[in-house]
């Protein structure tokens, strides 16, 4: 695996350019926000990825630390995300999360959601 993700046990990663990015945004909130990552149903391929800023990890939440960034996923969401990864784009259409998820088979154009 190449040698600038972070990786748990549930094989979810973390690039570094959304370490960076997480840390940016994490800066100006209060101390020890965090982002969580969830999956929720909707969305146009029926389910959809949802970014929030949480302050507290609950007891069953997974949490990646990668150079800074702390990331927290809920137990529910963590079967839909396991082996993803989490980047940081910066491109023609602008910059936002994606999220390479091996279990998804389709998405939307949009990145954002996705059916499995």
């Amino acid at each position: 695996m190449s040698t600038d993700l972070a990786v748990n046990p549930r094989g979810i990663a973390v690039t570094a350019n959304a370490a960076k990015r997480i840390v940016s945004v994490m800066a100006s909130e209060a101390p020890g926000a965090m982002l969580r990552v969830s999956v929720a149903g909707g969305g146009c391929s029926g389910f959809q990825y949802i970014f929030d800023i949480d302050q507290e990890k609950a007891p069953d939440d997974l949490m990646i630390e990668r150079d800074g960034a702390k990331v927290l996923i809920d137990e529910t969401s963590l079967d839909l995300l396991e082996g993803c990864t989490i980047d940081f784009v910066d491109d023609l259409i602008g910059q936002s999360f994606r999220i390479t998820n091996p279990n998804a088979t389709s998405s939307c154009g949009c990145g954002t959601s996705f059916g499995i």
